[in-house]
């Protein structure tokens, strides 16, 4: 019982007939970063922080006024959001790491729909010639 509990916190590899496998704490694969834990909030951080990476190269686009909203929202759909959730099916997220990713979405999603600089001036529904 004594080599049991003195052995808990150390690495072990694993043989099965001919080979043998190496214990690791992380791992990473296909872009995700696998612990032997089980825990995900390394994962959430570094793909908010490739989702805003992503982010910062498109805001151009998204704030451009040649662009459709429709458009905007693809171009977010496409680069951003796949980076961002691209295996995410299998994550156990606590409340934080939902409040991380929803972050990020507010953000991209503000810089969409907020108003251009001449609707502001405007004011929203206010009519240009003042009738």
């Amino acid at each position: 019982m004594h080599d049991r509990h003195q052995n808990a916190g150390q690495n072990h590899n694993i043989k099965t007939s001919n080979k043998s496998f190496e214990s690791v704490k992380q791992l990473k694969y296909l872009e995700a970063n696998l612990t032997n834990q089980n825990s995900f909030p390394d994962e959430v951080k570094s793909r908010v922080k490739s989702g805003k990476a992503c982010y910062h190269s498109v805001q151009n686009l998204l704030s451009s006024s040649l662009l459709s909203k429709n458009a905007k929202v693809k171009i977010y759909r496409t680069m951003i959001l796949s980076v961002v959730l691209c295996g995410s099916e299998t994550w156990p997220l606590t409340l934080w790491e939902e409040h991380r990713l929803k972050v990020l979405e507010n953000r991209v999603l503000r810089k969409i729909f907020r108003p251009k600089k001449d609707e502001v001036e405007l004011g929203v529904g206010q009519d240009p010639v003042g009738l």
